[in-house]
Formats: structure tokens, C-alpha cells, sequence
């Protein structure tokens, strides 16, 4: 059969997809996590709980102590294996929280998740060092979850405390992440940090266009040999392109988690975790 100058650059690309999504599916991960392995061989979801005021998706507000306990166990019953706990929006153009501020909410969200499933595995999100280092030594957090693209104070903090570090990339295409990450992941490495799990950042650093040229090629940070983490859940990179609100983002968010999966997404990082959990499934990932 011949094929046209369109067919087979149509029929190159899908052999290429289907090569790629059997390597990433043979990829065998692991973290350590309070000397527990947890195995990301598969995808597993990662729930998001917002103990703050100001988070662009107004529903994942949680602030009272009887919202967050509610959503922590929503969290884990809908099937998410890890919780990650946040104090201080990072959304566009906001004013991020204060230190203090940051570490008062934190406190009281990480002292009722650690009381009522004490043994959830949770990650804290957040940029500060001091933070980081508060949320372990005190409530045993397991995973340090750090969107600001990492910086020297932090690495020797998370190196030091010994647990699993999602390193996040501000750079806007993909060859500035492969190399922002080349360099980061060595020092890491240089400090000890056994477990990086990185993150190519959508919506961070980038334009909506930008972020979704990261995500039609994001099969190749495979090279790394590291596991990757997917935070799309109702972003602007959704709602702008649609004409609609993070609100409505859902479906949205689906589609984009399906095209991360099939490009080696071993995080999901969302706010709907039921859905995420059927998008794993419907891919044959679970």
C-alpha cells in the first residue's frame, strides 16, 4: 500500500506514539516514603487540598477544620495515594501568602489530616525552605512538592530531611526544561537527594501556547529517567483556550490528563481525583 506525504507522516507519528507508550509503560519507579516503597510502575493520582483563602478554583478552598478533615477523606476515598497539602496560592498575579501565614494554615491542615488518616502519605506544597523543613520535623510530612523551580537553599533543606522532592520547571519550551532539569537534578544528586520526581510545570512560566507545545512533546523528558508529574486540573491552559471557567474545566481537564498519561505521566496532580482515577483506567494504566 503507498501512502501520501500526509498519511505517512500521519502513520509515523502513531508508530512513534505506540513505541513511546510501551517504553514509558515498562518504566519501573519507586519512592521512598517513610521506608514504605510506594510504586508509580503505574499512575497513581495525587489529590490537591487548599487550606487557603485565595486558590484560583474556588471550590478546592479549605480552610475550616471540618472542610479540610472532609476533604482529606474524600481525597483518599475517591482513590488518590497521595494528599498534597498547600498554604500559600500560587496562581497568577496573586499576592502569595507570608511565611507566618503560610505556616499557620499548614499547621492546622497537616495536625488534622496526620490526626484522622494518620497513615495518608502526604506531600506539602510550597517554596519556602523553612516551611518544607517545619512540615516534617513536626507532622512527618513525606513528599516536599516545590512549584517555584527549585533554588539552593531548598535542595540542601530536602536533602537533609531525606524525603522524595517534586522539582518543578519554570522554563517556557521543552529543550529550556530538559536542560533546567540536567542541571538541578545533578545538584540534587551532588547533596545526596535520592527521590526526584519532576514536574515540567504547565502554567508556570509559560503561555497558554507555550504549555502546550511542552505537553504535545512531554514523552521525551522520559530521557531523564525520572518519574514525571502532571498538574493540568482546571488551568487556565484549559478554561482561556474554551471560553469558559475553572469551574466548567472538568472535561477539559480530562482530555489533557488522558494525553499526559499516554505521554508518560506516572503523578496525576488533581482536584477531581474519581475522574482522574477513570482516565488511568480507560487508558489500561491502572
Amino acid at each position: 500500500m503507498c501512502f501520501g506525504k500526509k498519511e505517512r507522516k500521519s502513520r509515523k507519528n502513531f508508530v512513534n506514539t505506540e513505541i513511546m507508550r510501551i517504553f514509558v509503560g515498562e518504566m519501573d519507579y519507586t519512592i521512598n516514603v517513610r521506608g514504605r516503597l510506594l510504586d508509580l510502575s503505574k499512575p497513581i493520582v495525587m489529590g490537591i487540598l487548599n487550606a487557603t483563602p485565595d486558590s484560583f478554583y474556588a471550590a478546592s478552598r479549605q480552610q475550616t477544620k471540618v472542610e479540610i478533615a472532609r476533604r482529606a477523606a474524600q481525597i483518599v476515598e475517591e482513590g488518590a495515594a497521595i494528599i498534597d497539602i498547600g498554604g500559600c496560592s500560587t496562581r497568577p498575579d496573586s499576592q502569595p501568602a507570608t511565611e507566618a501565614e503560610e505556616t499557620e494554615r499548614l499547621r492546622l491542615a497537616l495536625d488534622i489530616v496526620r490526626r484522622e488518616l494518620p497513615e495518608a502519605i502526604i506531600s506539602v506544597d510550597t517554596f519556602r525552605p523553612e516551611v518544607a523543613a517545619m512540615a516534617v520535623k513536626e507532622f512527618g510530612a513525606d513528599i516536599i512538592n516545590d512549584v517555584s523551580g527549585g533554588s539552593e537553599e531548598m535542595f540542601r533543606v530536602v536533602s537533609r530531611l531525606g524525603v522524595p522532592y517534586i522539582l518543578t520547571s519554570v522554563e517556557a519550551t521543552l529543550r529550556g526544561i530538559l536542560l533546567d532539569f540536567a542541571g538541578k537534578v545533578q545538584a540534587l544528586r551532588d547533596l545526596g537527594q535520592k527521590d526526584i520526581i519532576l514536574d515540567p510545570g504547565f502554567g508556570f512560566g509559560k503561555t497558554v501556547e507555550e504549555n502546550y507545545a511542552v505537553l504535545r512533546e512531554m514523552e521525551k523528558l522520559q530521557v531523564m529517567d525520572l518519574p514525571l508529574l502532571v498538574g493540568v486540573s482546571r488551568k487556565s491552559m484549559i478554561w482561556r483556550v474554551l471560553g469558559i471557567t475553572p469551574d466548567e474545566a472538568l472535561n477539559g481537564t480530562t482530555v489533557l490528563n488522558t494525553i499526559a498519561l499516554m505521554k508518560g505521566a506516572n503523578i496525576l496532580r488533581v482536584h477531581d481525583v474519581r475522574e482522574a482515577k477513570e482516565s488511568i483506567t480507560l487508558c489500561g494504566l491502572s
